[in-house]
């Protein structure tokens, strides 16, 4: 079993989904729903790639 990881959710309490996309902050909702039993790791790719979907959206 892994160890559920201990990184603060990412969450800006601004949920507004755009399909899969919560845009204030950038998960999509497969990611939101697997943070609870997510690893430390994979919760640090979570927000990385969440961080990335935000600058890449707030890019003209």
């Amino acid at each position: 079993m892994t160890t559920r990881g201990c990184q603060p959710s990412p969450c800006v309490r601004k949920c507004c989904l755009d399909g899969e996309l919560c845009m204030g902050c950038g998960r999509l909702m497969d990611e939101i729903l697997e943070w609870g039993r997510a690893s430390d790791a994979r919760q640090r790719e979570i927000i990385a790639a969440a961080a990335q979907r935000r600058t890449e959206r707030e890019s003209p």
